[in-house]
Parts: structure tokens; sequence; C-alpha cells
């Protein structure tokens, strides 16, 4: 996982297309690149997230898998954690995978020294659950509410959700664990698995739409 992504191409201050939802990729640390190949497969426009400009013009914001304590240091370094937790509070619609479910989480059954969360989700979420780099597998799992095949997860280091509260709508569990791995709670998604890493667009697809809803 890289440390922090530039890519001075992707700009929140290009125009954006009138009517066009836009969908932000955090862009300080983790899969950045591949959230925004998947937003593209999917039909909709990415832009990446480093400032504060950045993050007030987009419907929407995806936090990618990585490492959750980097990201939450590099979120206060570039000061955008107490603006990102007002517009999800607001109703933005966010969106995070493995690293990012760690940090919408409202609690934390093992937090590491200093790591603060967003509190986008009522649940309970254990860091590395799964194992360490070497115990990283694929499962196939049924998605509540997605037709199609089973999605091929791919869990790395992955995180897994031991609570959830009453608002929580579960959507997947890994099978052979029995572990939650994907939650919904309004407007705030999350998966313990990486599906930014396959070719399967319909996670993303269920984001889009969450984000065209609300825009």
């Amino acid at each position: 996982m890289s440390a922090l992504v530039t890519s001075p191409t992707d700009s929140a201050s290009v125009a954006r297309p009138s009517g066009e939802a836009t969908l932000g990729v955090l862009a300080l640390q983790g899969d950045v690149a591949e959230h925004v190949r998947a937003i593209e497969t999917a039909g909709a426009r990415p832009v990446q997230v480093r400032r504060l400009a950045e993050l007030e013009t987009v419907d929407g914001l995806i936090i990618p898998g990585g490492e959750s304590t980097t990201i939450w240091k590099l979120l206060s370094i570039f000061g955008l954690s107490e603006p990102l937790r007002e517009r999800i509070a607001a109703g933005m619609p966010v969106f995070g995978s493995c690293a990012g479910m760690i940090l919408l989480a409202s609690e934390l059954a093992e937090r590491a020294s200093d790591q603060e969360t967003l509190g986008a989700i009522d649940m309970t979420v254990r860091r590395n659950a799964f194992g360490r780099q070497v115990d990283s597998f694929e499962s196939d799992i049924a998605l509540r509410g997605v037709p199609g095949p089973p999605f091929r997860a791919v869990f790395i280091r992955a995180p897994w959700v031991e609570r959830t509260g009453d608002a929580v709508e579960i959507l997947a569990r890994e099978p052979t664990a029995g572990r939650i791995v994907a939650v919904r709670q309004g407007r705030a998604l999350a998966t313990a698995f990486h599906p930014e890493l396959t070719q399967d667009s319909r996670v993303h697809k269920i984001f889009i739409d969450m984000v065209r809803e609300a825009s």
C-alpha cells in the first residue's frame, strides 16, 4: 500500500457536467487507483480527495483499503478529520472498504494508540480479525439484495463486525467463519473485503446509486 498518493491530473477543480454525481476517493493512502478504476468501470466520475476544497465538491466519498491508523493520522495532518465527520453527519454518502470499514465504525474492539473513528455506522469492528497478510484469502459471498452470482471477495488483513446496532442492515457474512463482512446504515456502506481488487463492480454500483439518490 502506498503512503501518499499524489496525482495533479485528478483535481476537484475540473468542472463537472451538470447533473452528474461526483464520487470522491480519499487519496491519502491505500487502494486509491483501484477504486478510481472501479468507479469509472461502474459508469461514474471519480475525483481524488486530499484537500478540504476537494472534499467540499464531491457528492460522496470512498475511504479505501490500506492502513487505518495511517489514514487517520493523515486525515488529521491534512485537516480533514473534522470536516469529514461534519459532511457525513450532514448526509454525505460514504463507503469504506477494509481499512475504510474500520474508520467508519462507532467502536473498535481493539483500538490502536491515538486512533479515532468517524462513527458513521453503529457497529463494533475488530481490526485484522481474519489474520495477518499471510492469512489473506478469497471467498464467495452472497450480497443481500444484489442479483447475480456470489461475489468473489478478497480479504487482506481484514476486519470483521462483532456488533451492529438496530439501524444497521447486514448485507453479507463470510460463509466459513460466519462473520459479518458487509453492512449499510442509511447513507453509509462498509465492506471488510476489497471490491476494488476485483473486476466485479456491483458493490461500487450500489454506492453510486446511493450517491445519485442523495444528490
